[in-house]
């Protein structure tokens, strides 16, 4: 792996304080390093000598110190360590969110919307006539007065049935979502970063389902040898290991993460730019990084028709550029009836953004 190399800084953060503008090159730098705070200002120091981001005024001392004042950083009593807090972890999430979903407003309702009308969270435009079961605070009352006077006139006003006039509802949908980040180590092999990539994504979709869907469920899993699932607060810690990829894992344990979610919409978006290289069998690894193997692809396939059959749909968001990869990811697509996209690291946010605002299955 060639590391980051930091060629050329263009500021773009005119009217903003001195903290203002080095937090945020902050946190990009904690993205990198995957939370390691002395790192993340080793490299800031650098910066700052070639680019000159303080001045007399404003130094990096001043900056450190202001982190520790606003709670950003603690101090590790047993290690003599900086580590980060809560409140930046909360801030990376919410700097990942402006960067990938920024044109995304916050919303208080926090809903999918769906084709379907009645008894709903939000008032559709749509209306109709009154009918046997409909709830009283449907009425549109201006509109139904407005009926009688029509039909019946002013002087002995009444308001009859026929009068009432009733304002459709949408049904808003609530979502169960998995993501699952490939942590195998082709995720940094020939000089590209993709896992940082990929945990800004995790970050801002978290980001985005807590302010703008509450009501949705996000649980995040990272698969290499094996499947775990993690916080939202691990996401910034996340590094890659010397691992396979073991998809069938990854799969199985979003498969088990759903089947305690009582929505009925339910969703895996899956990070990969490998092939699947290994799977258990028994209490061994089976492994074959050589090709596509396809016992472990037959395995993945199986699941991925299981997964169409309890109705979540899988969406693949690759990041290799292999013909023989796009044919196996093309295949498990339509296995599962679910998407794929064939997206470089620029848009990735962008391809999960479209696809979790859609909320709906596309076969491939």
């Amino acid at each position: 792996m060639t590391g980051h190399r930091f060629s050329k800084f263009i500021p773009t953060n005119e009217g903003q304080s001195a903290f203002d503008r080095l937090f945020k090159i902050f946190l990009e730098l904690l993205n990198y390093t995957s939370g390691d705070v002395p790192e993340a200002l080793s490299w800031l120091t650098e910066l700052d000598k070639e680019y000159k981001l303080t001045d007399k005024d404003y130094t990096l001392d001043d900056f450190i110190n202001d982190l520790k004042k606003k709670g950003y950083l603690k101090d590790d009593l047993q290690t003599g360590k900086m580590l980060m807090t809560a409140k930046t972890e909360q801030s990376m999430r919410k700097n990942a969110f402006d960067q990938l979903f920024g044109r995304i407003k916050k919303s208080a309702q926090g809903n999918h919307r769906t084709v379907f009308t009645g008894t709903g969270d939000e008032l559709s435009g749509d209306r109709r006539a009154y009918m046997f079961g409909d709830s009283t605070d449907q009425i549109d009352m201006t509109e139904s007065i407005r009926n009688a006077q029509i039909h019946h006139g002013t002087e002995d006003f009444r308001l009859y049935e026929e009068d009432l006039e009733i304002v459709e509802r949408e049904h808003k949908a609530q979502t169960s979502t998995v993501l699952m980040i490939d942590i195998s180590h082709s995720m940094i092999l020939y000089g590209e970063d993709r896992i940082t990539p990929a945990k800004k994504v995790a970050m801002a979709l978290a980001e985005l389902i807590q302010t703008r869907y509450p009501k949705d469920t996000l649980d995040i899993l990272v698969f290499g040898d094996d499947a775990q699932p993690i916080e939202v607060r691990d996401i910034p810690f996340l590094q890659v290991g010397p691992y396979h990829t073991n998809t069938v894992a990854g799969l199985e344990l979003a498969m088990n993460l759903l089947r305690r979610r009582k929505n009925p919409n339910k969703q895996i978006f899956m990070i990969t730019d490998g092939k699947p290289s290994c799977m258990k069998q028994g209490e061994h690894l089976y492994k074959n990084s050589f090709g596509l193997d396809r016992m472990i692809v037959n395995r993945c396939l199986n699941l991925a028709r299981t997964c169409r059959k309890m109705k979540i749909g899988i969406n693949t968001f690759m990041l290799a550029e292999d013909n023989y990869l796009r044919s196996f990811i093309r295949e498990f697509s339509e296995a599962n009836g679910g998407k794929a996209f064939y997206t470089g690291l620029n848009l990735l946010g962008e391809f999960i953004l479209e696809d979790f605002e859609k909320n709906r299955k596309k076969k491939i």
